[in-house]
């Protein structure tokens, strides 16, 4: 039997030492080296044992060094997880062996997609296990997810049948040692660690959630994980600032971070992938909440677009691209005399000092003054947009408000404004016209050195090519 090791660790970043130190070299906090015991090597013999279990009875092979030149490589095999979305941002299915780590808002719907996911999954053995919830909370949102077909939340017809779960197995445990022996017993093709941050191991001496407790849980997990082939999916919670609570560590042992995120007072959610291994980190999936779980928005420019804006001042609809897939947004302005000494600038779903930005050249190179103005912005439908091509539509609405005149429907924009007020190139712009043309607008506003290659004859929307902010606003409004 391996002895027991006392180790000072930081409650605040993870670091060890050997000894205690007042103030920790690696954040600089006072007083947060605590004392732990570190127990002999039963947890990662547990992780061990159970890999063995799993690889037994499957195959049997050993790991040995090969040449770079006689690696052969193939496509990686994926799990589909029947769900569009899910795949999009896992770059196309959930690989065998890898650990993936969802995190999210309380009460976003972490769980509820999760759960959702692997109750389509009837071929799969699925051990879901959860520190949160009682067998009887998970069996009673279970039902409930399996009866939104008849309830206007299928997808299409294949989803009408009655959801086979019996090969879903609920196990409420936090001890990482009994998770271990239940992997061993039932030999699950999928493992759900909901969450994380409540499991905890016998070999640390502190409580569930701690930064030692979470960084051991996850080593274990990812040393099973890669010995055994079978994927893991980790829930894990946010702290205050927005991060995933925990060590930084959690982050770089897993293959792929997915953060899902939303305003809980919107119904849209958009599930963003932050580390892939596996893909790229620019797919993103939308979903929207609905009493029986999430449903998949396949065409989101429909959804965020409102119907009926004829004659509403304030109003740009702007062609964007978030990660790999074009929709259309609507950009909402409102500029009013300031009522205080102090102007206000207000944006929701934009950054704030970008907004600055374009507000001081729509001042200092077209030569409107808003010096004395509120300017309150907003992108419908709660979403939070980081493409540069949202600057002209920006612009647009906040003129289109400052004059009270509405921008004529079917027109719609994208463009990057730069300080000297040029409308810079935007990438990927064939998506974007092709976009605007399947939702029906006639008119759209591109920058000119996009029109490079571009061949505007056969489509059935006409193309305005700007190189300054004036010549824009000067096609709105005249």
């Amino acid at each position: 039997m391996a002895k027991d090791k006392i180790a000072y660790v930081c409650s605040h970043c993870g670091q060890e030492s050997a000894k205690w130190i007042g103030k920790c070299p690696s954040c600089g906090q006072w007083n947060t080296f605590k004392e732990i015991r570190i127990a002999g090597d039963s947890g990662q013999m547990a992780a061990r044992s159970a890999a063995s279990n799993l690889r037994n009875a499957r195959h049997n092979e050993k790991n040995k060094a090969m040449r770079l030149n006689e690696i052969s490589y193939g496509d990686v095999p994926r799990i589909d997880m029947r769900d569009d979305e899910l795949n999009r941002v896992l770059g196309g299915g959930l690989v065998q062996g890898s650990i993936i780590l969802l995190g999210g808002e309380p009460g976003i719907g972490k769980s509820t997609l999760t759960l959702q996911t692997i109750l389509n999954l009837t071929d799969k053995r699925i051990l879901y296990v959860s520190g949160e919830e009682s067998a009887q909370q998970l069996k009673m949102r279970a039902e409930r997810l399996m009866n939104k077909a008849s309830d206007g939340l299928a997808k299409g017809p294949e989803d009408t049948e009655p959801t086979d779960s019996s090969q879903l197995l609920i196990l409420t445990e936090t001890s990482l040692e009994s998770i271990f022996n239940n992997i061993k017993e039932t030999l699950p093709e999928i493992v759900i660690i909901d969450s994380i941050q409540t499991i905890s191991t016998e070999e640390v001496d502190s409580s569930p959630g701690s930064i030692t407790q979470v960084r051991e849980c996850a080593a274990a997990l990812l040393r099973f994980a890669k010995s055994s082939g079978v994927p893991v999916i980790l829930i894990g919670h946010i702290n205050k600032e927005g991060s995933l609570a925990g060590p930084k560590i959690l982050e770089h042992i897993v293959d792929t971070v997915i953060q899902f995120e939303g305003d809980q007072h919107y119904m849209y959610r958009i599930l963003r992938s932050i580390k892939n291994r596996f893909g790229s980190t620019s797919e993103l999936g939308i979903y929207e909440m609905g009493q029986n779980g999430l449903r998949q928005v396949s065409n989101p420019s429909e959804l965020l677009l409102t119907q009926d804006n004829d004659g509403l001042s304030g109003i740009a609809i702007s062609s964007a691209i978030e990660g790999a897939r074009p929709f259309l947004l609507e950009t909402q302005a409102l500029v009013s005399t300031a009522a205080y000494g102090t102007p206000q600038r207000s944006a929701t779903g934009f950054d704030q000092r970008r907004l600055n930005m374009l507000l001081a050249v729509l001042e200092k190179r077209v030569g409107f003054k808003l010096v004395q103005k509120d300017v309150f912005l907003n992108i419908a439908g709660g979403l939070r947009v980081t493409d540069l091509a949202m600057d002209l539509s920006v612009i647009a609405a906040v003129l289109s408000s400052n004059v009270d005149t509405p921008i004529e429907s079917g027109w719609c924009m994208a463009g990057e404004v730069g300080l000297s007020g040029e409308v810079r190139p935007v990438s990927r712009i064939e998506q974007r016209v092709a976009e605007a043309q399947k939702l029906g607008f006639k008119d759209i506003i591109i920058p000119k050195n996009n029109m490079q290659g571009m061949k505007a004859r056969g489509l059935g929307i006409r193309l305005h090519p700007v190189r300054k902010v004036e010549e824009a606003l000067r096609l709105l409004f005249g």
